[in-house]
């Protein structure tokens, strides 16, 4: 079945005196487009969060964005807080207070909450941090994953309702292309002999344009490339790997056949079919540009 590329996934873990939020958002993209906003002090697990995600995710843009609260604990002892950097921030704030004429009304809780003024001695390397990280990320790649499935779904649903369509409209072309040759010759023998005055019409001739018409008008081979590319479509749609390019590629072949018939049938009960397969195709085309 289709996987959407559109999902929501979120985890969360604490490490140390803080609860870290792990959420990544994925919408419609032509190719992977990943992005990463992460707190100074784990910056170092960009490309290891970014490889787990591109395991698991073939296209789409995603957002990956981790943030934290500090938790903090009467029993801890561990907790510092990062003077120079506050130091900085007091200053900067009081420039941009004095630059736009507002007062300097702040005070040391709000200037606490201001990022990674927080920090513990905490003695855990890189490679322990990761092993904590990881499975939360994999956790929120597999939240992720799971809508992007469930709507997945209903997509497919979708767009096999409408290749059905197709295909049914496509059966009711067939059937009318049949006898077109007969009734052109009718119509053409009747055209001669008003145009002519005469009862009398040059059978040679007449079959000579049969002929020509016949071959012109032909819609046989559309048909049969029509029926291919559906059943084709369907065994995409059944796929478990990534399709989106392929049946972007096919929708395009169906309605260049589609072009065809009407261009080579001059039939109104055609015309009409072709109307309502290209209104379809255009539906399953738009509903593609959601699938991975």
């Amino acid at each position: 079945m289709f996987k959407s590329m559109t999902g929501y996934g979120r985890s969360k873990l604490e490490l140390g005196d803080k609860e870290y939020t792990i959420e990544i958002k994925s919408v419609n993209h032509r190719y992977l487009d990943l992005s990463m906003k992460l707190p100074r002090n784990i910056s170092y697990l960009e490309e290891k969060i970014k490889k787990v995600v591109s395991n698991n995710i073939n296209r789409g843009k995603i957002d990956v964005c981790i943030t934290y609260s500090n938790i903090l604990t009467e029993t801890e002892s561990n907790v510092c807080i990062n003077k120079v950097l506050a130091k900085e921030y007091i200053t900067q704030l009081k420039e941009i207070a004095k630059d736009n004429n507002l007062s300097e009304d702040f005070d040391v809780t709000s200037i606490l909450r201001l990022p990674d003024l927080l920090v513990t001695n905490n003695d855990i390397d890189e490679e322990e941090i990761w092993k904590i990280f990881e499975p939360k990320v994999n956790e929120a790649v597999k939240a992720l994953d799971a809508m992007r499935v469930e709507e997945g779904i209903q997509l497919s649903k979708d767009v096999l309702d409408r290749i059905d369509t197709i295909a049914k409209n496509l059966d009711i072309i067939s059937e009318n292309s049949t006898g077109l040759a007969e009734k052109y010759v009718v119509k053409l023998e009747a055209r001669i002999k008003e145009i002519l005055k005469t009862d009398v019409v040059d059978q040679n001739r007449l079959a000579q344009e049969i002929v020509i018409y016949s071959d012109k008008c032909s819609i046989e081979e559309e048909i049969t490339r029509m029926h291919s590319h559906i059943e084709q479509f369907k065994e995409l749609v059944n796929d478990t790997e990534s399709k989106g390019k392929k049946i972007d590629f096919l929708i395009q072949e169906m309605n260049r056949e589609t072009n065809t018939i009407a261009s080579k049938a001059n039939c109104l009960d055609i015309t009409k079919m072709v109307i309502e397969i290209k209104t379809e195709l255009e539906n399953i085309r738009e509903q593609i540009q959601n699938i991975e």
